[in-house]
């Protein structure tokens, strides 16, 4: 970092652009905002970055001592793979008798529903079954789990996942705190040998979990506990339940986005989230070009909507941890803006010189390459090529998303099948 800096200030690599905005006015009133904005940026980086090395994950629950848990999977159109998600939660290193799994087939058109049954005939004291007559969505299917649930805890996990056996003591022992409601565990890709796309999202999956949220977590301010894996503590989730699952966004039933919907929920009663390193799930993820996008959207457009919540929510944070919350989400959503007018001025300058381009390709090359290293802290493995890739492929390839995801907030659609 301390490199790029010195090149952008002390030697005429940022010289075009300057040259350019003296040329055209319109320009010269994006380059210093945009400087300001990367300053910014690298003070945050600085603070993730102590966070990050500072933090240390929870000590598991021990099994004695351990709570009552129940675990929700809800399923649609997942064929056999339910089946497995359900086994890997029952076999998981949990006390007997303490664990609920609840199996919700959410109106399924195929065979999920047989092998949600075949689950519950082979582990008949553990699993209880639920079918809604139509698929409803979803939110609504945990919420008919969430309901039947007797544990002190409630863990969801997805249907085209599984989880690793210590997980579930891992996930139960940070509620020992009083202040914390809901946990995030950590998400691997299952299917990253099956092509390009899953490797890529490999990498990005391990930044945006062992980067991010460990640095969240130090100031217990977890945006967003995945629906592939999160665990609640239970009294908290039957209070706001209600209100969560007839959320509504511009006059539309919101249908997406059900799990920072509920962690900016859990934050609005004011207590914490934080980052469970130790607890791992390995889901599925796109291997096509058109399921990563449909994904991309669904996200992007559940982060403005809860990000606008989240906008309220902070100011009832700890005064500390309202400043660190703040920051960051200041700085990154500024990022929207400043690249998209960023995009812009390159593409003029592009025309006026073709060397521009080059100059982008570095410097993409430059700022993934920095960001890897963080991945390569977390997994020693070549696979941090990959990481470079997703730079490019982001950058050429899915730059559309969040535009287009800002323009139809009130879809309502999963795009998942």
């Amino acid at each position: 970092m301390g490199l790029l800096t010195w090149a952008a200030i002390a030697t005429p690599v940022l010289r075009p652009l300057f040259d350019i905005a003296e040329r055209e006015h319109w320009s010269a009133l994006w380059v210093r905002p945009t400087v300001i904005w990367v300053t910014m940026g690298l003070l945050l980086m600085f603070v993730r970055t102590v966070f990050w090395v500072r933090y240390r994950s929870f000590a598991p629950a021990i099994a004695e001592e351990a709570p009552l848990i129940t675990v929700v999977i809800p399923a649609y159109n997942e064929g056999a793979m339910v089946e497995t998600a359900i086994a890997s939660v029952a076999m998981a290193h949990y006390p007997a008798g303490r664990l609920q799994i609840i199996a919700v087939d959410d109106g399924s058109g195929d065979d999920t529903w047989s092998h949600i049954r075949h689950a519950a005939l082979r582990f008949p004291d553990l699993v209880t079954t639920v079918r809604l007559p139509e698929n409803r969505g979803k939110r609504a299917a945990l919420a008919a789990g969430f309901r039947l649930a007797t544990g002190e805890i409630l863990v969801t996990v997805d249907s085209d996942s599984e989880i690793e056996r210590g997980t579930l003591l891992a996930l139960a022992g940070p509620f020992r705190d009083p202040r914390i409601g809901a946990v995030a565990g950590k998400v691997a890709v299952r299917n990253r040998k099956q092509g390009l796309i899953p490797r890529m999202l490999h990498v990005r999956f391990v930044l945006s979990f062992d980067f991010l949220r460990s640095a969240q977590s130090m100031f217990r301010t977890v945006y967003c506990c995945p629906g592939a894996l999160a665990a609640y503590r239970t009294s908290v989730v039957l209070e706001v339940l209600p209100a969560w699952e007839q959320q509504r966004f511009l006059g539309s039933e919101c249908t997406y986005g059900e799990d920072r919907a509920l962690t900016n929920a859990i934050l609005e009663r004011g207590y914490d989230t934080v980052y469970q390193r130790s607890a791992i799930v390995h889901t599925i993820v796109p291997e096509t070009y058109g399921k990563l996008c449909r994904m991309y959207l669904r996200w992007d457009r559940s982060y403005i909507r809860e990000e606008l919540r989240f906008a309220r929510i902070v100011w009832r944070r700890p005064p500390l941890w309202r400043i660190c919350a703040l920051y960051e989400s200041t700085v990154t959503n500024l990022r929207f803006p400043v690249a998209y007018m960023s995009i812009g001025l390159w593409m003029v300058h592009a025309v006026e010189d073709p060397r521009a381009i080059l100059r982008m390709l570095l410097a993409i090359m430059i700022v993934s390459v920095v960001y890897v290293l963080y991945y390569l802290r977390s997994e020693r493995s070549w696979d941090v090529v990959f990481g470079v890739l997703y730079a490019y492929f982001s950058f050429f390839a899915l730059t559309w998303i969040f535009p287009y995801a800002a323009l139809t907030l009130r879809a309502r659609g999963w795009l998942t099948r």
